[in-house]
């Protein structure tokens, strides 16, 4: 066996996990539409073809429109914080999971507008945005370089002058 061989070579734990990635991702590529079409048929068959386009044009609208508000609000409070020097990581996250709101709120069907709807409560997305955070783990090359670039300020005055 090569050197080079040994580089490339995957531990059978994450060939496993990448695996059940791609499976996940094909089920939802292929899931999703499926079970939208079911419900825009169901409810379709109750209430009739146009007002089923006609309420999932309104909740894209009402949905984008309530997006573009809290996303405003985000980006307000990322241009406080910055101006205050600090780093937005969780409102970029916030951000971020509006804009997955936001997509989900523009696809026709009921169920991505339920998802989107439901993002869009504010302590529910809040809730995902910490569980997120606290699972993914930190990489142990990140903790290295903090504690090699420790930052110490202070204030100081000459008496000499």
């Amino acid at each position: 066996m090569m050197a080079s061989d040994r580089c490339f070579r995957r531990s059978p734990e994450s060939t496993n996990i990448e695996n059940l990635i791609v499976l996940i991702v094909l089920l939802i590529f292929v899931a999703t539409p499926l079970i939208e079409l079911y419900f825009l048929i169901q409810v379709g068959s109750v209430i009739g073809a146009l007002p089923t386009i006609a309420l999932s044009l309104l909740t894209a609208a009402i949905g984008g429109l309530m997006v573009r508000h809290q996303g405003l609000s985000v980006l307000m409070r990322v241009r406080t914080q910055m101006d205050h020097g600090e780093m937005p990581a969780l409102e970029l996250l916030d951000g971020a999971v509006l804009l997955l709101c936001g997509f989900a709120l523009l696809l026709p069907g009921f169920v991505t507008d339920v998802i989107g709807f439901l993002l869009l409560v504010p302590p529910l997305r809040y809730a995902l945005i910490r569980r997120w955070v606290h699972v993914i783990p930190v990489h142990p090359e990140a903790r290295r370089d903090q504690a090699h670039h420790r930052v110490i300020e202070v204030d100081y005055r000459r008496d000499d002058l």
